[in-house]
C-alpha cells in the first residue's frame, strides 16, 4: 500500500509540475498584415499586475536586416492591465498617401496609431520583416527570424525549407496566438514557424483585436471568430495585374513595370530609408548592389509592394 501511494504522490507531483505556466512578462498576442498600410499588433499582458508600457518597445528588423535601424522603432506609453491586450495600428490617415494608408475601421480598433508621415516605423512591417518586443533592451517575443529574408516573401509553415517556401502566413494574413502560449519566443535566432503558435486567419480579419484567449488567464475565455475579410475602402490589390522586368536587375539597366491599370508613379527605397521615384521605368544606373523595396501607385489609390534585386 505505501508502494502505490507513494508512486501516486510522484505521479501527481509530476502532473502539477507539467501544468506550471510562465505567464511573467507581456508577449505578442495578434499579428494583422493587409493590404496598403492596413497593419496592427496586439500585445497581451499574462501577469496579474497592471504593466507599465514606458519601459517597452516593438523593433522592425526589415528584410532580414540584423538590426533595426532602417525598420524603425516604436516607444511604447501607457499601462496595461492584467489579462487585457494593448493595439498598435498603422497611423496612415491620407487617402492619397504615396505608401497607401490604414483604413478607419481598423484604426479605431487600436488603442495607439503610428504618427503620420513617420515612415519607416514597425507598423509599416511586410511578411519578410521580423518583429521583436523588447524591455529596457531584452528580447521578450519575436514574430519571423531576425537576419533571415524568407526566400518566398513571407515565412510558411513548411519545415523542409526552413519555413521559408511555401503558403504565405506572414503577408496578407492575420495570425492569432495559441490559447496554450503563456511567453514569447525570446531567441530571435531560432528557426521561425507560424503554425507552432498561431492560429492563420484572412487577410482582413480584424474581429479579434482587442482580446485575446490565454491559459494564463483561465475564467477569461473569447470564442475565436473565424470571420471572412472585412468589408474595407481599400480595394484589394490582387487586381491590379502587372509585370516586373527584369527582376533581379543588373546593375546600370533598366527595369520595366507594364499593367493594364494606369500607374501613378513608382518609388524605389533603398537600405537606408532613401527614396527614388519614377514614372514607369527604374534606372538603376545610381543604384549599389542589394535588395531594395519598389512600391507600384496606381492612378485608383491601390499601392502594391515588391523586392527589387540589384546584382
Amino acid at each position: 500500500m505505501k508502494k502505490i501511494l507513494f508512486v501516486l504522490s510522484v505521479f501527481y507531483s509530476l502532473n502539477i509540475e507539467a501544468q506550471v505556466l510562465d505567464c511573467s512578462e507581456l508577449f505578442f498576442s495578434e499579428y494583422v498584415e493587409g493590404y496598403s498600410q492596413n497593419k496592427a499588433l496586439e500585445i497581451y499582458n499574462p501577469t496579474n499586475t497592471s504593466i507599465d508600457l514606458s519601459d517597452y518597445r516593438i523593433e522592425r528588423y526589415s528584410n532580414g536586416s540584423t538590426n533595426s535601424s532602417a525598420g524603425g522603432i516604436t516607444i511604447l506609453s501607457g499601462m496595461i492591465d492584467p489579462g487585457d491586450v494593448f493595439v498598435i495600428t498603422n497611423g496612415e490617415t491620407d487617402t492619397s498617401a504615396q505608401f497607401g494608408y490604414c483604413d478607419p475601421v481598423l484604426m479605431s480598433l487600436g488603442d495607439f496609431a503610428e504618427p503620420n508621415g513617420s515612415y519607416p516605423t514597425p507598423l509599416h512591417m511586410n511578411g519578410n520583416d521580423a518583429l521583436v518586443l523588447t524591455k529596457n533592451g531584452a528580447i521578450l517575443d519575436v514574430i519571423g527570424r531576425i537576419g533571415e529574408d524568407p526566400s518566398s516573401g513571407a515565412w510558411t509553415n513548411d519545415p523542409a525549407s526552413g519555413f521559408q517556401m511555401g503558403s504565405w502566413w506572414t503577408a496578407n494574413h492575420t495570425l492569432i496566438r495559441k490559447s496554450w502560449v503563456d511567453a514569447g519566443d525570446k531567441d530571435g535566432l531560432d528557426l521561425f514557424d507560424p503554425s507552432a503558435q498561431w492560429d492563420s486567419l484572412p487577410v482582413g480579419c480584424w474581429d479579434n483585436l482587442g482580446e485575446h484567449t490565454c491559459d494564463c488567464t483561465p475564467n477569461q475565455v473569447f470564442q475565436l471568430k473565424l470571420c471572412a475579410p472585412i468589408p474595407s475602402s481599400i480595394s484589394p490589390i490582387n487586381n491590379h495585374t502587372h509585370v516586373i522586368y527584369p527582376n533581379p536587375v543588373n546593375q546600370g539597366s533598366y527595369v520595366n513595370i507594364n499593367s493594364r491599370t494606369e500607374i501613378k508613379n513608382i518609388t524605389v527605397i533603398d537600405m537606408m530609408g532613401r527614396q527614388h521615384t519614377f514614372l514607369n521605368r527604374i534606372n538603376t544606373t545610381k543604384f549599389s548592389k542589394g535588395v531594395y523595396i519598389l512600391f507600384i501607385r496606381f492612378n485608383d489609390g491601390i499601392v502594391k509592394q515588391h523586392k527589387l534585386i540589384v546584382q
